[in-house]
Parts: structure tokens; C-alpha cells; sequence
């Protein structure tokens, strides 16, 4: 095995992450953020950047500025739509995180790979913040970069609503969801989303998706993939499918990091939805970090997986 003296020279994952992207939720949205960065630093599976918190009037380009206006104060009923009680420490907990976006992605251009430790980002629409998401990151992304082709492959188990009413208005902006729970999500021209059923679905099915997702991201000659990892379609989720097990999450998340490795597309992930119990939901987590260690920073290129899967593509 490694010592940690040639461990230190090993290139490792840049993952963004703050103190002050805590605030205490009902749905444990940002709770899971402080232990998985814990395990992150403690395992050595990506090294920890400490972001700025977004200038609002970013957010005001990109959103009603009604809405930016209203959360900065708490001004109800624009400020608390998401589901989360207002505080200083709840605003100041998602300015800290979008600015972990536009860092994630500064890094991703450069480095090929990163991530943002963050939650709740796609069910946010222009005019009001939904579903634990007070503003919409992933689109942010797309206003900050408009000469950039971006790119949503949008796995958590709910429809990509907000970032399919953004895809409209934003074109550089394409969204692909795969989810269980359509949440709302209606496909447009630059927005498709894949339901696949909870009960009756496969990993096959899945697959199949993905394969879809990473056609379009081919030829639409994307610059950038923004993948949201949720594990909330995971079987022992409240939102869950029966048939996504462990072992189909990091399946997952190998087949979505070989093919942008392979393509040479930068892309960088974020955690997205998961709502079982913490530990549980620590592990699920901390897993697509090993899945990106396994892929773009393994310990001898043998340990590479081969890309015979997509040979087809």
C-alpha cells in the first residue's frame, strides 16, 4: 500500500466546501454537509477549498431580483417558499454555497475535475425558490460563462424543474433529468427528462438514460458537465426506487466520470438530494468521491476501468 509520504504527491479532487454552508433543516439538507466534508478531509479523498460568498447581485442577474432582495432579508413569503425557516445563518449558509459553484467551476475548466460539498440547487425557478432550493446554482453557471455550452446531467431522484424553466432562458443552458418523481418537470427544447419507474424500473433502464444523456452532451458539443449526484433514488430512501441499490449509485457515478474523462469534457458534481438516515447518507455520499478518486486520480493507471461500454456511442 500508499504511505502517506508518496500519498501527499498523489494529484487529489478539489472539492469545495465552507464552515458556513451550515444551517439547521428539517430535511437535513445542509446537516449532512459538515460530516461529509469530515470524512472527505480524514480519508483523503479531495482537498477542501474554502469559497467567497457570491456577490448577491450575481443572483439578481440570474433570478427576479424580487426574490434575491426578499431572502437577503426574510422577507416572507419569497424568502421561506424553498421549505426552510429564514435566518441570517440559513442566508448566509446559501450565499456561501453558490459561491462554491462559481469556484467548482472555475476549477473544473482548469483541472478537468471538482465538486461542490452542496444540496438544492434544481427545483429553483427564475421568479421563486422550491423543493429545498432557494436559488438556482446550475444555471448560475451558464449566466456566468454565456460563451460556455453548459451542461445539467441532473441524476437525483426528482424532475429538474427550475433548471428546465432556466434552459429556456438561458441558451447555453441544456438540462438532462433522470428521476423516479417528476416534481413538475416538463421537457422543452433544451430540457429532457427520463423517468424511470420506482417499482417497475432497472438499473438496465437507467443505463439506457445515461447512454441517451451522454449522446446529447456529444452533440451538443458541451464545454462543461454539471452532474448533480443525488442519492435519494436510492432503495432505502423515503423517495426511493425499490431496485437502486448501493452498488447501482457507484455504478452510476463510474459511468458518468469515465465518460467525461474519456471525452475530455470538464465537469464537476454536487451532492444533491438524499434524505435517510445521516450515517446512511454520509456513506452514500462520500462514495461518489471515491468513484471520482477511482477514476481520475488512481494510484496506477492499471486500476483504470476499460471504456469498452461506450464503444457503441
Amino acid at each position: 500500500g500508499c504511505t502517506g509520504a508518496t500519498l501527499r504527491h498523489i494529484a487529489m479532487l478539489k472539492a469545495c466546501y465552507s464552515t458556513q454552508y451550515f444551517a439547521p433543516t428539517h430535511s437535513r439538507s445542509m446537516e449532512k454537509l459538515v460530516p461529509i466534508a469530515q470524512v472527505l478531509s480524514k480519508k483523503a479523498l479531495a482537498e477542501l477549498i474554502e469559497p467567497q460568498p457570491i456577490n448577491s447581485h450575481l443572483l439578481r442577474d440570474l433570478h427576479n431580483p424580487k426574490l434575491v432582495d426578499a431572502f437577503l432579508v426574510g422577507e416572507k413569503p419569497l424568502a421561506t417558499l424553498q421549505g426552510f425557516k429564514w435566518s441570517e445563518q440559513l442566508r448566509d449558509a446559501v450565499l456561501a454555497i453558490h459561491g462554491g459553484q462559481l469556484l467548482a467551476a472555475e476549477i473544473a475548466f482548469k483541472e478537468g475535475i471538482a465538486a461542490n460539498v452542496a444540496q438544492g440547487f434544481h427545483h429553483a425557478s427564475y421568479d421563486y425558490g422550491s423543493g429545498y432550493c432557494t436559488f438556482n446554482g446550475l444555471a448560475l453557471i451558464a449566466q456566468q460563462y454565456p460563451h460556455k455550452r453548459i451542461f445539467v446531467l441532473d441524476c437525483d431522484q426528482h424532475g429538474g424543474n427550475g433548471t428546465a424553466d432556466f434552459a429556456e432562458r438561458l441558451p447555453n443552458l441544456f438540462n438532462f433529468t433522470i428521476y423516479g418523481l417528476r416534481f413538475g418537470h416538463v421537457d422543452n427544447e433544451r430540457s429532457i427528462g427520463r423517468m424511470i419507474a420506482r417499482d417497475t424500473g432497472s438499473f438496465v433502464q437507467y443505463q439506457h438514460a445515461l447512454y441517451e444523456a451522454f449522446s446529447q452532451i456529444i452533440n451538443w458539443q458541451t464545454d462543461l458537465i454539471i452532474y448533480q449526484a443525488g442519492v435519494d433514488c436510492h432503495q432505502h430512501d423515503p423517495f426511493g426506487s425499490q431496485w437502486f441499490d448501493t452498488s447501482c449509485l457507484y455504478q452510476r457515478d463510474k459511468l458518468v466520470f469515465e465518460f467525461a474523462k474519456r471525452m475530455k469534457i470538464p465537469l464537476f458534481f454536487v451532492l444533491a438530494g438524499g434524505y435517510q438516515e445521516l450515517s446512511q447518507l454520509v456513506d452514500l455520499h462520500v462514495n461518489t468521491f471515491v468513484a471520482a478518486k477511482q477514476v481520475y486520480f488512481p494510484i496506477s493507471e492499471a486500476t483504470i476501468p476499460s471504456y469498452k461500454t461506450y464503444q457503441n456511442l
